[in-house]
């Protein structure tokens, strides 16, 4: 549709002649023929979309059909026993599906990090190393001298402290050799030399090992406690080798530095003496002997024997391709932490400060840069009513009569028109009023922003005085053209059943502070008569609140067919403005309970400019609260990391996957070529799927009643995966989280089930940024696995710091161990840096060290908890409404009564505006249409 304003301002019959000229698209909406190329993407993933939510067919799929035989152990009759409703058998069964493939996975990384290489490569060579602890050498075999019966054990006490693993040989009398005897060979020096203690002062190593308890060195415990079997050969290492200055022929080690202490002379006419004495220069003499042509068979197996002292520590293939493996996994791991890192820092050095940066003018694009809100159309007297409560059950029962305040920021040419979206429940007015006063003091033009409150139903919080919608009607002050009792409107919701039809009040004026009138619109869901006298009338959560504005402007954008709610709004906005909803560009959505940086709107503003691709961003979300409690205290570094690291790596992609509802924007259209307008927030495809009521399985429960923000995101990525989402750091608000544990496990379980199932969807949408292991699907990916496998990673990070610690036997996979514990331990303490090098207060470090004192709770407690529960749909904890009974589903989805669509009427707006100057007379009609038919003056 073009963005030329007279299309909403045309007399009524203008606006027919264009409403004829519409044609329905498949997206059930009206669009200009113009529009329908622009809307016609191909590079989205809207098929998918639209099978996403489709009644599953009759015939079970392969999912179904997992998740029976998973759960085949359990029929329905034994589940009715247990008490889990024959409409809940089915998630129950997809959960413990989903729980055993999770359960799989955690059993795969705890045997890679800790049973893996022992498994696969349990005795590389079948010898001991010769550090082994007690360990001394004696005729080429290993003896455990810690053994000995006392006082023998510290025989060799001093040289194990020093030397572990000496050669002690020299000490013993050596046992005749076969191969030395034989006539060819006796007759050479080597043969014949003794050992240093012959003839009488050599000590009896049969005795030792009959009498005093001398054993051989031949078993060990491997990281994992088992006993290993070994061939009692001491294994050298190269640094053995070279430090000892010993021999290698073939694999076996030999020590020529007995042989040539008592032979320092070279002998004349021995070729063995030639020889030791060439391969003592050398490490390894294995080439030197095999080409010998003097040295014959026997010469050497004489020398083999005779001076012979262990072997070359050596692996088997199958050992050196499971360490490569390791070390490759390892490598993937740190390659993908310090890409984060890096990237993180370079966004928050550099991207992040030119998106916050005040645009150039050559980057403003607003087509209403000098339209500022009029005088109301119709009224010449502007006056608002403030309100006050006497009664904490009436609403409206006193009020008196105020001006608007006048002061407002200088207004600025990047300023668009924004909506400001607050969604409430069941909060207090202290959080109520933080919000609203936040939001009213942001450094913008107070004329270009709009105050949109909804309250989600007559819901009375716990603790509260009196219900949510009184305490934000008494915070406002009423035009008092509309007075104090609007009449509830009919619209259609997002629930099941009876419920899909609900209705709402609209109350407008402005929200005072500090001398300052902002435009206000107050959207009550009061539901319908028959539910008056329920538990919580109007609530449909949270989702039904966002869709009421989408859904608005979708409508408004595209010309389509309104509600008498969306028509009751046009009109309200419109009044209190003095500009029509479609000059509304942007809408920042920010929940009750947070309170807005005094910049941060400009800045947000400032990044739609600066990056004409970006349709969403959020800013960074701290915590008001952080010393209440040590639940509160634990959070702070985790949502500093989350949008310091997580957020600002996405952001280099353009695709921030969650932008938090608490605190984030999305534009409602952006502008393409021929001056023709996307929708965005208002994309038929996105609030068709966005508005799903009907779900039937445990994947889409998760998505649509749990974590809305993240689908919303979800959807939208898939819908535009070539425009950025993304994170600016120098917007930031505060908030208040939960200060008690249930509190806090509630909402995290919430979080993680929304987390695993949204990034289930995006890890399906090739067109997002990069490709291969450099692409957001590939991080996607990372991020899913890795929530999968928390508990499991963990476990086994702790237990190899432990064995690192305190195990005293030789493990024999100590290198893979020790490279394991190091990745973890990296994994672990990399963010801390990100504090440094972002220029954050100091504090945030021991912030990070009571966060690591709790890693228990965040990575394994809240997700065994939260998977353990993928099938509660419920709010739990978070949001505490005063006599509420907690169920697993709720804001409407458990209501199975018939919708009469006939309830709630589609119309045009301009047959909407004929039936309301019908009501007017003659003269007010007249009037009212040359009002209409004027452009606002620039």
């Amino acid at each position: 549709m073009a963005s030329k304003r007279p299309d909403i301002f045309a007399p009524p019959d203008t606006l027919e002649r264009k409403a004829n000229s519409l044609e329905r698209g498949k997206g059930s909406l009206f669009r200009r023929k113009t529009l329908g190329k622009t809307l016609n993407r191909k590079n989205t993933a809207v098929s998918h979309h639209k099978k996403m939510f489709e009644k599953p067919p009759e015939r079970p799929s392969t999912w179904v059909l997992f998740s029976w035989i998973i759960t085949c152990c359990c029929p329905s009759p034994i589940l009715s026993g247990c008490g889990i409703l024959k409409n809940s058998q089915q998630a129950w069964r997809e959960k413990i599906a989903l729980c055993f493939i999770a359960f799989i996975m955690m059993v795969f990384t705890i045997f890679f990090l800790i049973f893996f290489s022992n498994v696969v490569c349990p005795n590389p060579d079948n010898s001991i190393p010769l550090h082994s602890f007690g360990g001394v050498v004696i005729f080429g075999k290993l003896y455990n001298a810690q053994l000995m019966n006392p006082p023998f054990n510290t025989l060799f006490e001093q040289l194990d402290s020093t030397f572990a693993g000496y050669d002690v040989s020299d000490v013993f009398q050596r046992p005749p050799i076969a191969a030395c005897n034989k006539n060819t060979v006796a007759q050479y020096a080597f043969a014949k030399l003794l050992s240093p203690c012959e003839p009488n002062d050599c000590i009896s190593l049969n005795n030792l090992v009959t009498q005093q308890g001398l054993r051989l060195y031949d078993t060990l415990h491997g990281s994992n406690n088992q006993t290993i079997k070994y061939n009692p050969q001491p294994s050298f290492q190269w640094d053995d080798i070279i430090k000892r200055n010993l021999v290698v022929v073939d694999s076996n080690i030999l020590d020529f530095n007995s042989y040539l202490t008592a032979y320092p002379v070279p002998l004349a006419n021995d070729p063995v003496d030639a020889f030791i004495r060439k391969a003592q220069t050398m490490n390894d003499a294995t080439h030197l002997l095999s080409n010998s042509k003097t040295i014959t068979k026997d010469l050497k197996d004489c020398l083999t024997q005779r001076y012979y002292v262990g072997v070359l520590a050596t692996l088997p293939m199958q050992c050196i391709l499971t360490r490569l493996f390791s070390w490759g996994v390892s490598a993937l791991i740190l390659t993908i932490m310090f890409s984060k890192f890096t990237m993180a820092l370079i966004f928050s050095w550099f991207d992040s400060r030119k998106l916050a940066k005040d645009p150039a003018p050559d980057m403003i694009v607003n087509r209403y840069e000098n339209i500022r809100a009029a005088k109301p159309l119709l009224y010449e007297e502007h006056t608002v009513m403030q309100t006050s409560i006497t009664n904490g059950t009436q609403r409206g029962l006193a009020y008196s009569m105020k001006q608007p305040g006048s002061y407002s920021p200088a207004p600025h040419p990047a300023d668009l028109f924004t909506v400001m979206l607050v969604t409430c429940y069941s909060e207090g007015e202290q959080s109520l009023r933080g919000t609203l006063d936040s939001l009213a003091a942001t450094d913008y033009d107070d004329s270009k922003k709009l105050l949109f409150v909804i309250a989600d139903g007559l819901v009375q919080g716990s603790g509260n005085p009196t219900t949510t919608p009184n305490m934000l009607i008494s915070m406002m002050n009423h035009d008092a053209r509309f007075g104090m009792q609007p009449q509830a409107q009919s619209y259609v919701a997002v629930a099941t059943g009876s419920k899909q039809h609900n209705m709402a009040q609209v109350y407008c004026g402005t929200y005072d502070y500090q001398g300052r009138a902002v435009p206000m619109i107050l959207v009550v869901k009061c539901g319908t008569p028959d539910e008056a006298n329920g538990p919580k009338p109007g609530n449909r959560g949270k989702r039904d609140s966002q869709l009421i504005l989408m859904n608005f402007f979708s409508r408004v954008t595209l010309n389509d067919r309104m509600t008498p709610l969306d028509y009751d709004i046009f009109r309200k906005i419109h009044h209190i403005t003095g500009v029509t909803p479609d000059f509304y560009e942007t809408v920042l959505m920010v929940d009750a309970d947070t309170m807005v940086d005094k910049m941060s709107l400009r800045y947000l503003i400032n990044a739609l400019h600066n990056d004409h691709q970006i349709i969403g961003l959020c800013g960074e979300t701290r915590i008001a609260n952080k010393k209440d409690s040590w639940v509160t205290m634990i959070q702070v570094f985790e949502y500093f990391i989350s949008h310091q690291m997580g957020k600002a790596f996405e952001s280099l992609f353009g695709g921030v996957t969650c932008l938090p509802g608490c605190f984030c924007m999305w534009r409602i259209k952006a502008n393409a070529k021929d001056e023709m307008i996307i929708p965005i927030l208002g994309n038929p495809d996105i609030i068709e799927q966005y508005s799903t009521n009907e779900v039937y399985n445990l994947h889409q429960k998760n998505l649509l009643l749990l974590g809305e923000d993240r689908f919303l995101t979800t959807s939208m990525l898939k819908q535009f995966p070539n425009k950025h989402v993304v994170y600016v750091p120098q917007a930031f608000c505060k908030t208040v989280v939960p200060d008690d544990f249930k509190t806090l496990l509630s909402q995290r379980r919430r979080w993680i089930n929304s987390t695993v199932h949204n990034l289930m969807e995006l890890v399906m949408v090739d067109a997002l940024c990069g490709t291969f292991c450099f692409s957001m699907q590939f991080v996607v990916l990372m991020d899913l696995l890795s929530t999968a496998v928390l508990p499991a990673g963990l476990l086994a990070t702790y237990y190899l710091i432990f064995s690192a610690i305190f195990q005293t036997q030789y493990s024999t996979d100590n290198i893979t161990g020790i490279l394991t514990t190091t990745v973890m331990a990296i994994v672990i303490f990399l963010p801390a840096f990100i504090v440094l090098f972002t220029g954050k207060k100091l504090s945030y470090v021991l912030w990070m060290f009571l966060y690591l004192l709790a890693l228990p709770i965040w990575q394994f407690v809240f997700p065994l908890y939260s998977f353990w529960n993928f099938d509660d749909f419920s709010w739990g904890e978070t949001r505490k409404v005063s006599g509420e009974e907690r169920t697993k589903t709720g804001h409407g989805h458990e209501d199975d009564g018939a919708f009469a669509s006939s309830l709630v009427s589609f119309k045009r707006w301009d047959e909407y505006e004929r039936e309301w100057r019908k009501t007017l007379g003659p003269l007010t009609v007249d009037d009212s249409k040359s009002a209409v038919s004027m452009a606002v003056s620039e």
